[in-house]
């Protein structure tokens, strides 16, 4: 029997392998893979509206099973933001953004730099209701980055417990605690009942 192939709505290899390492069973193949896709622009209001938009988009394009996921970083000093437009927070790369958040946020003292990682993912796939889940993470901002792995904004996003930030966790320990895990956790039944697959 072949490997059944979930498609996940995205560009992003961080995203792609966090996603591979928590499904068994399942090959992620990203939108890297089908290059031919358009996206349409990300203009909803929620990181829930994102998700769907981009599920639905691509299921009725190819035709099959499709995760998507919205994700991003809501700052309390600064009044949620970037929230939906954290990855357009600044031109370039991750360390481009999350520098600018640093200078941005560098007067606000260390008991107001509450933060958190928010994801809705939506499974569309056609004939079928578009599910959608959500997950979060409180941690807060750090004032240098620390860490080599994850990806975005995780070298500056601490958590709670020990304070290491999320770049300095294993594969492992963020999938059990991340706003990504969680949101993937919720929808464990719904992939479950599509694929008939297990999940780590």
């Amino acid at each position: 029997m072949s490997t059944p192939i979930l498609v996940l709505a995205t560009g992003n290899p961080g995203k792609a392998k966090e996603v591979q390492s928590i499904l068994q069973g399942v090959l992620v193949q990203t939108l890297k893979d089908r290059p031919s896709i358009e996206m349409p622009p990300e203009d909803g209001e929620t990181f829930a509206d994102n998700a769907v938009l981009k599920a639905e988009h691509v299921a009725k394009v190819l035709g099959c099973a499709v995760l998507a996921d919205d994700s991003g970083l809501e700052v309390d000093a600064l009044d949620g933001a970037p929230g939906v437009r954290s990855a357009r927070f600044a031109p370039g790369s991750d360390a481009d953004r999350y520098t600018k958040l640093l200078e941005v946020m560098k007067d606000v003292p260390d008991d107001a730099r509450g933060a958190r990682f928010r994801c809705a993912m939506a499974f569309a796939r056609p004939g079928a209701a578009t599910q959608v889940t959500e997950g979060r993470c409180e941690g807060q901002i750090v004032r240098s980055p620390s860490g080599q792995g994850g990806f975005g904004y995780d070298p500056v996003f601490a958590l709670p417990e020990g304070g290491r930030t999320m770049a300095e966790l294993s594969s492992a320990e963020k999938n059990g605690l991340s706003h990504r895990g969680e949101a993937l956790a919720a929808m464990a039944d719904v992939l479950k009942g599509h694929f008939s697959l297990e999940l780590s």
